[in-house]
């Protein structure tokens, strides 16, 4: 029996509409693909007025350069970005959500979150195997750190809170400085 299910294709006229009102989202895998849309819209948003952007972010994370990448993005524009999760904000998502001040950064009450080290799946000979444990290792520390400064932690606490998958409800995350406010509804942003 072949696969029923069909994979999921946006609109591309929901997601012009959704630019007029300056609204992005980020949804499934972060890639490069979805990196370099995401700067498009943000630079096209950015040069057409210099007012609040809003960042919808829902996505299992993925590639950690991509993630840095629309980090970079949303730090770099110079609309203010507010960032709002809803659903799942792990790995490289978690990443971005943390781009902007945390009294930029929200959540919906049923959104999750996840921290953790990076992933890999070491391949090759001896030598470059340990040459990319190597760059990893420095990755983690450099992500480690971006989330201490976010949350007002030290590294050393937050790597021991990514030394394993680390979940986090909305409270829980706001608890830890990951987000300033739960909201319910668009009038409290």
């Amino acid at each position: 029996m072949e696969n029923d299910k069909k994979e999921y294709k946006p609109d591309p006229s929901l997601n012009d509409r959704l630019l007029k009102t300056r609204t992005v989202m980020i949804s499934g895998e972060i890639n490069r693909d979805r990196a370099d849309e995401f700067a498009r819209e943000m630079l096209v948003l950015d040069s057409e007025s210099s007012d609040p952007i809003y960042v919808y972010i829902n996505s299992p994370g993925g590639d950690v350069d991509s993630g840095f990448a629309i980090y970079d993005m949303i730090r770099f524009v110079n609309s203010p970005v507010t960032v709002i999760a809803m659903g799942l904000v792990a790995s490289a998502a978690a990443l971005i959500y943390l781009s902007v001040p945390v009294e930029r950064r929200v959540a919906f009450p049923d959104s999750t979150f996840l921290i953790h080290q990076p992933l890999s799946q070491l391949k090759g000979v001896a030598i470059d195997v340990a040459i990319y444990a190597e760059k990893i290792e420095q990755l983690r520390h450099k992500l480690d750190q971006v989330i201490a400064d976010a949350v007002g932690k030290s590294r050393e606490e937050v790597e021991s809170n990514t030394e394993r998958d680390y979940w986090m409800t909305a409270e829980e995350a706001k608890a830890y400085g990951i987000l300033s406010r739960i909201v319910q509804s668009r009038s409290e942003l």
